[in-house]
């Protein structure tokens, strides 16, 4: 065979995997776009009308009546805000704790590392137990107040063993170098190993922010009578779980107030309205996301 009939054959080869590549792909998008799009259609479908089923890309009769379920609930607007507080105060204070920590046991010079790293290591798979954490909340005074949303969040093992296995794989000839200018750990942290985390600080932050954002069972059980400081998940939950005890079953309808939804509708409504703020977040820190997870994993 000739040099340039093999030189044919192997783009011949080339185009026939983009081509496949190419069909695999479109329809892996397909099949992951598809259940999203679908639960916008019900979602601003007219709730008698979604039981027949057969909704697909497109709501056959266009209404807002279950989003105006869904936002009208009283204490909407309080969780809301209380929801957005939590994600956002808790995102930040989580990130600073462990990347401190992370800081600290990534060191060569700390002599307890490995004993710290440890230590941490245990409380993924070892816990007290759902009533010693009650008693133990109930104790500091972090039951029926905002903070029992933050504070016990703030360290993670798996965060900071993310953060940490980052910062190992900085050389340490940067941190050498700063300290023969007399940089300290704190200009060190900051100055040098921080903005070089920028990746593994955004992956961590998204998991905590997630986490924050749709976590209800922490207001059921430890905010339950305090209604300023419900969230939107644990709302939400309220909601389904009263439209599915009013209808029965999937197919009743709820006419309340002049409307006209199923539980069917006002769950999917209540679904869109859970994921779009991380779906709107996720594209800016998609980048970063992807590069904390590959290189926090990988050392020459």
């Amino acid at each position: 065979m000739s040099r340039k009939s093999k030189l044919n054959k192997a783009r011949g080869w080339d185009l026939a995997f983009v081509i496949f590549n190419g069909i695999f792909m479109t329809l892996f998008v397909i099949i992951t776009l598809y259940p999203v799009i679908n639960t916008i259609a019900i979602s601003f479908n007219d709730g008698i009308d979604a039981v027949k089923g057969g909704i697909h890309l497109w709501p056959r009769i266009f209404t807002v009546k279950n989003y105006a379920t869904v936002l009208g609930k009283q204490n909407i607007k309080t969780a809301a805000v209380v929801t957005v507080a939590r994600t956002v105060i808790g995102s930040i204070l989580a990130l600073v704790t462990n990347a401190l920590l992370a800081y600290v046991v990534s060191r060569k010079r700390f002599m307890f590392k490995s004993q710290v790293s440890l230590f941490w290591v245990i409380t993924m798979y070892v816990n007290g137990g759902l009533v010693p954490v009650l008693l133990l909340y109930k104790s500091l005074h972090l039951t029926n107040t905002f903070w029992v949303y933050v504070i016990p969040g703030m360290i993670s093992a798996f965060n900071m063993l993310v953060m940490r296995t980052y910062m190992q794989g900085i050389p340490d000839s940067l941190e050498e170098s700063a300290q023969l200018d007399g940089a300290g750990d704190f200009t060190i942290f900051t100055k040098i190993i921080s903005p070089l985390c920028l990746p593994v600080y955004a992956t961590v932050t998204l998991f905590v922010a997630v986490y924050q954002w749709n976590s209800w069972f922490d207001a059921m059980l430890y905010n339950r009578m305090k209604d300023e400081y419900t969230t939107l998940q644990y709302e939400l939950m309220k909601l389904l779980s009263s439209v599915m005890q009013q209808g029965g079953n999937a197919n009743n309808v709820n006419t309340t107030s002049g409307s006209r939804v199923t539980p069917v509708t006002v769950r999917s409504a209540a679904t869109v309205v859970t994921m779009l703020p991380i779906i709107c977040l996720y594209p800016f820190l998609q980048r970063y996301f992807v590069t904390g997870l590959t290189i926090g994993g990988v050392k020459e």
